[in-house]
């Protein structure tokens, strides 16, 4: 077991009281309790360290910079270094990965090539409440196949009086409604109650019923151990500013399994994805470099790239997904059993129907087997101002997590820079707002 009191990485950089506005704090100059490591993660230095080389080289050698680079890292192969780190990350091949476009662009790609609805098999199976990003890209790969979203999209709901799905129920529909569903579309983990789906099972029965599946890693990726090549997972995306900590809005990744690639060539061709060897030759006709490299289209940003290899060099050096997801495990947990402690606790069995008082409880599983670094609290009473009161005066205390509307705050303990004593102080100033939303 890691000290959970030492941060399992000393490279990223907390920003201060001051600078989040925490008006509450008399110590400004103090690191902020940040908990948002599920929306943004932290900069870490050895992300900075690249950048600013990164922007050396460009002002130094302008477009020299492409082939010759002093730290070995040419922009016509500043990907290089990223794929087997994303591949050992994600489970993965490295001709499986590659570093490219943005989330939902890559889910349009793939979705693109993956979705392929027929008269009797056209549904695509999600969670309800999906990330929005990805309901309009199922409605829209709906659309554009001529079809009705009402219809085609298939959801799945959580049982009255339950906030998460049970793999039972999902497991049951596939089984049900199998024959006519195209394609199985979950996220990895639910980006709203935290929740992570069995990925391993599910994908199992998806194909056992002639589906294609896919996942959406967004809140996945960094967070939990994926084996996407073992466990069949035809193909995923994912961004990578959560929990690998590449920077708002960093280069995104995609997954092909390696029995797709003579068979799912890319349909939108870039010059990206041609093979390099010939690449500034420009031949007239497309060549695709093998896998999933050859679904790349423009070249990507040197500074982007340079931010994620930054970023994915500390989660390396921190020994990867089995050591952060063990110090995960107890971090989340330690949290849970602070949060529990509180007088304004409620299990949720017990959530009142039409109660007034105020209060919590966590929506997020139980079971460390089914979800990652995130716990999603929702206020009581439903539908009152009690999450955003609790949630301003979080922020003027210097704790840093995120709302979500109507009544949640996500609090992610993330295992890299989070400690014990980031739980502690998190639990006493919820507390504290609490009883100010209490008495206001």
């Amino acid at each position: 077991m890691t000290d959970l009191n030492v941060p399992l990485s000393d490279d990223f950089i907390v920003p201060i009281n001051r600078d989040v506005g925490a008006t509450l704090r008399t110590d400004g100059e103090n690191h902020c309790t940040y908990l948002c490591g599920n929306s943004l993660g932290l900069q870490s230095k050895t992300s900075a360290e690249f950048v600013q080389e990164e922007l050396h080289v460009w002002a130094t050698r302008g477009v020299i910079g492409h082939f010759s680079h002093p730290h070995n890292r040419p922009w016509t192969k500043c990907c290089d270094d990223i794929h087997p780190l994303l591949a050992e990350l994600l489970g993965a091949n490295e001709m499986e990965v590659a570093c490219m476009g943005t989330l939902t662009n890559n889910l349009h790609l793939m979705m693109d090539s993956f979705y392929k609805p027929t008269q009797t098999r056209f549904k695509i199976l999600c969670e309800v409440r999906a990330f929005p990003s990805d309901q309009y890209a199922f409605a829209s790969q709906a659309l554009a196949h001529g079809l009705d979203p009402a219809t085609a999209i298939l959801e799945v709901s959580p049982r009255e009086g339950e906030f998460t799905l049970r793999a039972e129920d999902i497991l049951d529909i596939i089984d049900r409604e199998g024959n006519s569903i195209a394609l199985v579309l979950f996220s990895g983990v639910q980006y709203y109650t935290g929740q992570w789906f069995p990925m391993e099972v599910i994908t199992k029965k998806a194909k056992a019923m002639g589906c294609v599946c896919g996942w959406d890693l967004a809140h996945a990726a960094g967070n939990v151990p994926l084996s996407l090549h073992d466990w069949d997972v035809d193909f995923a995306v994912l961004c990578t500013y959560k929990y690998i900590n590449s920077g708002p809005g960093g280069i995104a990744a995609l997954f092909v399994h390696e029995k797709w690639h003579e068979v799912e060539k890319p349909k939108f061709a870039g010059w990206w994805g041609h093979e390099l060897s010939t690449r500034f030759a420009m031949p007239p006709t497309f060549s695709p470099i093998r896998g999933a490299q050859g679904f790349q289209q423009s070249n990507p940003s040197a500074l982007t790239v340079a931010a994620l290899l930054g970023a994915l060099t500390v989660i390396k050096k921190a020994g990867m997904m089995p050591r952060l997801r063990e110090r995960s495990v107890q971090l989340t947990g330690a949290l849970e059993k602070l949060l529990k402690q509180s007088q304004y606790f409620v299990p949720p069995s017990q959530i009142p129907q039409n109660g007034t008082k105020i209060g919590f409880t966590i929506i997020t599983p139980e079971e460390p087997s089914a979800r990652g670094a995130q716990l999603s609290l929702l206020f009581l009473p439903l539908g009152s101002e009690t999450m955003r009161i609790v949630h301003d005066y979080l922020l003027r205390s210097g704790v840093i997590g995120d709302e979500r509307e109507p009544d949640v705050i996500r609090l992610a303990p993330a295992p890299l820079y989070n400690t014990l004593k980031d739980c502690e102080h998190a639990a006493e100033v919820l507390e504290t707002g609490l009883i100010f939303a209490e008495n206001k």
